[in-house]
């Protein structure tokens, strides 16, 4: 008897999915519940698991589009189980390769014969460059490696070839929304910088009793993401979006955070990121990071944001224009630490400092909201025993 697989419904408004990648090669055993094939939406990367244990027969191709409910596979349940079936690895076999062979690290992704060939001449997989679908390393990979020691593999010199590749729905979607983005709101940038230091002294005091008492580093993002939390609070329409004639406000603070993944930028969301401690944001972003980094999270994980951070810094970007994350109204680009010369009491200082850009939609900021929310966040990161309250204790203490 054969089941069939289909594509199953992954979220509102998804109405087709790409097949990424085969983790079950055509005739190989499954297990139940056994991840057999990786598909993609325009929003995320998903898998789908054999609902009963038997022998795959694909039907869909790797790079295939498919709709909603289309046929991936079928299982054969009556198919004999081989011997040694649950040992094997769900790693798409599509070459044969010598099982005699010492077998390649299992976090390099590449063929049978590839991985033969990387194990028998001893070569650092690290230095080969893949060129097979979702970055896997083919024979041609390894040959152009032997051929060519000492520079960089796959690049010809002097070389004028062009290789066509298929836009993935991820970068599709990203693509809409960047342009949606700058046809749909009037965008302004404002900026600023902020000196570091303070935080900077603050991490390097306690990170060691920080990660012994909670788990997780001390990093920038939880301060940024505290310190935006606050500003929005004080200025609710950087928090808020356009709906039609409407002005939809928040009374909660669902911080987007924006994440570079193997398959383009994601923003995965730190839920009610106001009524969260400073561990417990360190602990989230670290959560969405990875899924992130795995390409495991899911739509849900990725909507719903009010406010987005980004950070280019980690890249070594000085300075940019931040594109909103639509429907949000501004967004918040961090940069690199830089040692400046900064004027101090008519002296000069060496200080480490940052630029900060916010982003946001003229039609709902004003002039004086963004330029306060962001002198609000500077004042925050500058003086780090002020997010205890939010503002000066004393003001708190006077409700000023």
């Amino acid at each position: 008897m054969a089941i069939e697989i289909k594509v199953p419904t992954v979220g509102e408004s998804i109405n087709e999915v790409t097949l990424v990648k085969w983790l079950k090669a055509d005739g190989e055993w499954a297990d139940r519940d056994e991840v057999i094939a990786e598909l993609e939406s325009e929003k995320a990367t998903f898998e789908i698991n054999a609902e009963q244990a038997g022998a795959v027969k694909q039907i869909a191709k790797e790079g295939d589009t498919l709709a909603i409910g289309d046929i991936v596979c079928h299982i054969d349940t009556e198919a004999v189980k081989p011997a040694g079936a649950s040992e094997k690895k769900a790693e798409p076999v599509k070459e044969a390769a010598s099982t005699s062979k010492e077998t390649v690290s299992s976090d390099v992704k590449a063929t049978p014969v590839a991985a033969a060939m990387i194990a028998d001449k001893k070569i650092d997989s690290k230095k080969i460059t893949p060129s097979g679908s979702n970055g896997k390393i083919i024979k041609q990979d390894v040959i152009e490696a032997l051929n060519h020691p000492g520079r960089k593999p796959g690049i010809e010199l002097f070389s004028r070839n062009d290789r066509p590749e298929k836009m993935s729905n991820l970068r599709k979607t990203i693509s809409r929304r960047l342009v949606e983005a700058k046809n749909t709101t009037a965008m302004l940038t404002t900026f600023n910088e902020v000196d570091m230091g303070p935080i900077m002294e603050i991490r390097k005091k306690y990170k060691d009793k920080f990660k012994e008492q909670h788990g997780v580093n001390l990093g920038f993002m939880s301060f940024f993401t505290k310190a935006c939390c606050y500003a929005l609070q004080k200025f609710p329409a950087v928090n808020a979006y356009i709906d039609g004639e409407s002005i939809i406000y928040h009374d909660y603070c669902d911080v987007s955070i924006a994440v570079s993944a193997p398959k383009g930028l994601v923003v995965p969301v730190i839920r009610n990121a106001e009524s969260l401690s400073m561990a417990e944001i360190e602990a989230t972003v670290v959560e969405l990071a990875t899924k992130a980094k795995n390409n495991k999270l899911t739509v849900e994980e990725m909507s719903g944001g009010t406010f987005t951070i980004t950070n280019g810094g980690i890249f070594g970007s000085m300075m940019s224009t931040p594109i909103i994350n639509i429907p949000q109204s501004a967004i918040l680009g961090m940069h690199n630490i830089v040692d400046r010369p900064m004027a101090v009491n008519g002296q000069v200082v060496i200080k480490p400092m940052m630029y900060l850009a916010l982003s946001y939609d003229h039609r709902i900021i004003d002039g004086r909201e963004s330029v306060g929310f962001l002198v609000t966040v500077k004042q925050l990161l500058e003086n780090p025993a002020l997010l205890l309250f939010g503002k000066d204790p004393v003001d708190a203490l006077l409700e000023l």
